[in-house]
């Protein structure tokens, strides 16, 4: 992935460029920072969140609904959404179709989070993309009943504006939060996927399963086709009452394919998949069994865009799942000693993580490197904690991030031995100082803290926002929102 090259926050005052010139890209960013961004809760004047997608919809209605104008594949879970987009749109591009991917977070640039065929956003793409559409958003700030739109709202908008414009086959689009009220729920997609399910962002979106099913539950919408992964059974039971609500037809992963793993390594595995329309000899550059749950999703898929009369040969579909890039999870960053990323951030990806390492990676020492952010269960050091004697706790520059010292005295409880530092960088120093040739060093809690760890040892410049500065500068929402 392409990684900033500059700090925003080193980048002077805010504001228009000087003498009416062309947006530049730092100039873009500085822009964009100026809106309220509910995903690190600092951006000036956050105030309280709207709640609800009618500002959302208006704005749309404002560009002219771009998000109506391509074919959509909507994802929404807890764990895996992003690996099934990934997988999806990369099929779909090697079948010939022009794809965009709308994701989100981004490790290292927010050009990340709009790509075309699997490549990122250029500078000037992305700089343009918002000197056209902030006009429009300042004026619908001054003259509507909204007020103005969040940077996540713009970033989706950037995102449609950007897939219409290029006239694309297909856009496939993950969730940021929740579903229901997300911005990206504007979409009448062709199939909605939800993905596995399990308690997260729970202050946001209910504390059990099944007010967290409903909400993820949110983007099923009459005329789609709905595909799900396996679920625990009040995941199950609300998602085919909301399916009949809708009348809309569900596969069911569990009930409708198998899949069985063969051969794998650092670099990957292979698998096959018995789908509903075939069988598929496949191989993903991703390790762990939950990659494999995903890719089979990914499969469901788009055998039910077959059924809808889009081509997806067997053929296309193995290159493009071969071709997947998707880094930060389980992605080996260095070989002797072993450094291994993984962006788990709650207690069920924390197990996922764990079963993938001793079954993928077994007979290794290994030392942890965790830091958790603000709003995640810091029960997830209990299932780390079974992997290793010593850990390092540290956060993330991500305003969102928990102390370093409270995560430190998760890992105590448990009995493991552990320092703490109060960055990424020194946190893995530490690490490869203890480590031998033949240990694992596992760097995981958060894909902010997998993100900084991917930088330091591949020399990845991140782009550093004002706002990453230790603790929130605002509460956390009352209320849902429209996510942004």
């Amino acid at each position: 992935m392409p990684g900033g090259s500059f700090s925003v926050s080193r980048l002077g005052t805010w504001g228009v460029t000087e003498r009416g010139e062309k947006l530049d890209y730092q100039a873009a960013l500085r822009r964009l920072l100026t809106l309220t961004d509910y995903e690190r809760m600092s951006a000036a004047g956050a105030g309280q969140p709207q709640t609800g997608l009618a500002r959302m919809f208006a704005f749309m209605e404002r560009l002219d609904n771009p998000h109506r104008c391509v074919p959509a594949v909507h994802i929404a879970g807890t764990k895996g959404k992003g690996s099934t987009a990934v997988l999806c749109a990369s099929a779909l591009s090697a079948q010939g179709y022009s794809v965009g991917l709308y994701t989100s977070p981004h490790l290292h640039s927010f050009r990340e989070r709009i790509q075309v065929d699997g490549k990122p956003l250029t500078e000037e793409e992305f700089a343009s993309l918002v000197e056209e559409l902030w006009p429009v958003a300042e004026d619908f700030k001054a003259t509507g009943q909204y007020g103005g739109v969040t940077l996540f709202e713009m970033l989706t908008a950037m995102a449609f504006w950007h897939f219409r414009r290029r006239e694309l086959d297909f856009q496939v689009l993950e969730v940021g939060l929740g579903g229901r009220l997300d911005a990206t729920n504007v979409v009448k997609p062709e199939v909605c996927v939800i993905t596995s399910l399990s308690l997260d962002h729970t202050s946001i979106l209910g504390d059990t399963l099944e007010q967290i099913t409903r909400e993820k539950a949110g983007i099923i919408k009459e005329g789609a086709c709905v595909v799900s992964a396996p679920q625990p059974p009040a995941a199950r039971q609300v998602l085919k009452e909301v399916c009949e609500a809708h009348a809309t037809p569900i596969i069911e992963l569990d009930k409708n394919l198998s899949w069985t793993r063969g051969e794998a390594s650092l670099e990957g595995q292979s698998f096959r998949v018995k789908g509903r329309l075939g069988s598929y000899d496949l191989w993903v550059p991703l390790m762990g069994d939950h990659q494999l749950e995903n890719a089979a999703v990914a499969v469901a898929v788009l055998e039910a865009l077959r059924e809808r009369g889009v081509e997806v040969t067997p053929e296309a579909l193995a290159r493009g799942f071969s071709r997947v890039e998707w880094p930060c999870r389980m992605e080996v960053l260095r070989r002797r000693p072993l450094v291994v990323a993984d962006g788990a951030h709650n207690p069920y990806s924390a197990g996922r993580l764990r079963q993938a390492v001793l079954s993928y990676i077994p007979a290794r020492r290994v030392i942890l490197v965790c830091g958790v952010s603000i709003g995640h269960h810091i029960g997830m050091v209990t299932e780390l904690a079974p992997l290793s004697s010593l850990a390092v706790a540290t956060r993330s520059r991500h305003p969102r991030s928990m102390e370093a010292s409270a995560v430190a005295d998760a890992f105590r409880k448990h009995g493991l031995a552990t320092w703490q530092t109060e960055n990424v960088r020194d946190a893995v120093v530490q690490a490869l100082e203890v480590a031998t040739a033949r240990d694992l060093i596992l760097v995981t809690g958060s894909l902010f803290v997998a993100a900084e760890a991917r930088e330091f040892l591949k020399g990845i410049v991140g782009e550093v926002y004002p706002e990453f500065q230790y603790g929130l500068s605002s509460a956390e929402p009352a209320s849902q929102v429209s996510h942004g």
